[in-house]
């Protein structure tokens, strides 16, 4: 009997659970990624914002599997896929053959064809992503005090976050408990509860995918925080100085990007239909149209369901989709035998800041501490491993009880400019 040979491309929540999946089976599973950790995207935006270290939602993915004796990791970077002879090339020139590819590669951020901005406004992806912007952040109130005043005409504390998705709105309620709560007794010459927060989205609300009384609740809740909430404004350009909002310009050095997702150019070499995004639109099975032994899920795959609606690209749909195909290959159904994907919405929550949450369950709609909660649970149950579980809520707790967000480190050398204006005598 031949073993079958799976490779798996991408270590994220689809690609993980399509490879845990498999472990009490006969098929050899090679899970490639070019990072050697899987990352709980969720709580990025809370490394970025200096509340949890970077560790506590970061799993090497060697760790993960070390008891999967049926699993192999490959750290590289996939750069081409052959589909005719059923193969996929690494950056530095290895190819590897496959019976079954599954292509879970994610997502990075878009600018929509406005690449330019990317300098100035950066997203957040990765831990690198989130330990950028947690120095931009932080610098910004150590160059205000260096200048030892803010009255308006200083741009190092304003902040303005582009998106009003989950991501931007986590990331504008967690900016605003830093200026408002943490930092306000840190400083000797500048106050940073003056910093101005601005969330912006092009759409008439934010969170539109959820119901418009929790996108009004969640507006209100910001606003009451002292974030500036701006809807139906688009970004015209963004530049070193700042940002243009239609005929509004704000002087800001911090530009947070949460505004759009665009997957790899790697789907490309497949030679299949792309959506505007980039992501290849499978079949009902979630194979491609012709191959059957391809999957793309999470992020890289546009799924619609019978009602025309588009999944989305959150973890829950991913990991679904993992154990699905997992189901597949185990009982290695025919093309015409395979059962469709079918998505079980369980809900879905965004946090806002402490102990505020909108949550929606169905028919079932509230907000407040009580969605806050089941928020924390959930997140805190999806974390992998216990060392892990355990640090997110010992920091959450030191958050909670001390107001205080203890990973607010700067590592990054001091710039030419920051150099000089220290020089100048400030």
């Amino acid at each position: 009997m031949v073993t079958k040979k799976v490779v798996v491309i991408g270590g994220g929540f689809g690609g993980l659970n399509v490879t845990t999946s498999l472990k009490q089976t006969s098929v050899d599973v090679f899970l490639i990624d070019k990072k050697n950790h899987h990352l709980f995207q969720p709580l990025l935006y809370e490394v970025a914002t200096a509340a949890i270290s970077p560790g506590d939602i970061a799993t090497p993915l060697r760790e993960i599997l070390r008891n999967q004796s049926n699993a192999a990791v490959i750290m590289g970077e996939v750069i081409h896929i052959d589909k005719c002879a059923k193969k996929i090339t690494l950056g530095d020139g290895e190819n590897i053959d496959y019976d079954t590819l599954v292509i879970a590669i994610g997502a990075r951020h878009s600018y929509f064809g406005k690449e330019a901005w990317e300098p100035f406004a950066p997203g957040l992806k990765t831990v690198n992503d989130a330990e950028q912007i947690r120095e931009r952040i932080l610098l910004s109130f150590e160059r205000a005090e260096r200048l030892k005043t803010f009255a308006g005409k200083d741009a190092s504390l304003n902040f303005v976050i582009v998106g009003g998705g989950p991501t931007g709105v986590e990331m504008a309620g967690a900016i605003a408990e830093i200026a408002y709560k943490t930092m306000t007794k840190n400083f000797r010459y500048i106050d940073p509860s003056k910093a101005h927060i601005y969330l912006i989205e092009a759409l008439p609300s934010i969170l539109p995918m959820f119901p418009p009384r929790l996108a009004r609740i969640a507006t209100k809740t910001l606003e009451k925080m002292g974030v500036k909430v701006l809807t139906g404004k688009t970004v015209t350009d963004i530049h070193a100085n700042g940002i243009h909002i239609e005929d509004v310009f704000i002087e800001s050095e911090n530009v947070i990007w949460a505004a759009g997702n665009q997957v790899s150019s790697l789907l490309k070499s497949l030679d299949t239909p792309l959506d505007r995004s980039g992501r290849a639109i499978v079949e009902s099975d979630l194979s491609l149209p012709g191959h059957q032994e391809i999957f793309v899920i999470g992020d890289a795959a546009r799924v619609d369901t019978k009602k025309g609606k588009t999944l989305p690209g959150v973890a829950p749909v991913a990991m679904q989709q993992g154990r699905y195909v997992a189901n597949l290959i185990i009982n290695d159904f025919s093309k015409e035998n395979r059962p469709p994907f079918c998505y079980f919405d369980k809900g879905s929550l965004a946090t806002i800041g402490k102990f505020k949450a909108i949550a929606l369950f169905w028919k079932f709609q509230f907000s407040g501490f009580f969605a806050w909660l089941i928020w924390a649970l959930v997140h805190v149950m999806f974390l992998i491993g216990f060392r892990n579980r355990v640090g997110v809520m010992l920091d959450w707790g030191a958050v909670i009880f001390t107001g205080r967000r203890g990973v607010r480190l700067i590592t990054q050398p001091i710039d030419k400019e920051e150099k000089e204006t220290q020089n100048s005598g400030f």
